[in-house]
């Protein structure tokens, strides 16, 4: 993964007033930490952060911060972003070592068409949108993809399923469910009219009273 450098600042005051004044002069309030670094606050420009986050690797990239003449190799996390504009407001940049094992959310990505799927109706449901992976800072993978070409109604595509880059680590359980592949929602919705009709006529038969043993059948007279 190719290294992002970007110049920061230090900021000579802190506090809510202060952070207003930057953003409004177009520079994202920041903080710096990590490996005995004492917490530095700094501001990087807006353009330029969200040139250094678009790339390809995301949120995940490898950026070569410099603070004046100081230089530390980091990650950007806990990105605060505006409620309505979405634009960034607060980031912290975690500093790193290339080589040592870091934690990192990868998006999941699929890939392929569901040509059965498709086909019949059917709807492709995606149920694990993002994966924790353990790996060094250049070896974050900038997703984890799962072909879906193969996918029919019925189908479930698991973890287990993917195709792992070289020391690229993750803890969750490989039978997890990633993707799958339904059926068309009118057919299931007939499916479960029917059941509900089956279990409503049994209760039905069930609620109905039964003769008594003791009780003579109709036109029985015991007196004649």
């Amino acid at each position: 993964m190719a290294e992002i450098t970007l110049a920061a600042e230090r900021r000579a005051e802190l506090g809510s007033a202060s952070s207003r004044r930057q953003r409004g002069a177009g520079r994202v309030p920041a903080i710096v930490y990590g490996h005995g670094v004492d917490p530095i606050a700094i501001t990087v420009d807006a353009r330029d952060l969200r040139g250094a986050l678009s790339t390809e690797a995301g949120q995940n990239a490898l950026i070569d911060l410099h603070i004046g003449r100081e230089r530390h190799l980091a990650l950007a996390r806990d990105l605060q972003r505006h409620p309505v504009r979405l634009t960034v407001s607060h980031v912290d940049f975690v500093v790193v070592r290339r080589d040592e094992v870091v934690s990192a959310e990868v998006p999941v990505v699929l890939v392929g068409e569901a040509t059965a799927v498709n086909r019949a109706g059917g709807t492709v449901e995606q149920i694990l949108l993002s994966l924790r992976v353990h790996a060094k800072p250049a070896d974050i993978p900038r997703s984890i993809e799962f072909d879906v070409s193969a996918l029919e109604i019925g189908d479930t595509i698991r973890l287990s399923a993917a195709t792992i880059p070289p020391g690229v680590e993750f803890d969750a359980d490989p039978d997890s469910p990633v993707v799958a592949g339904h059926a068309p929602r009118v057919e299931v919705e007939e499916v479960a009219e029917e059941a509900e009709e089956g279990e409503a006529a049994e209760a039905e038969a069930g609620e109905r009273p039964e003769a008594s043993a003791e009780e003579p059948p109709a036109g029985d007279s015991s007196g004649s």
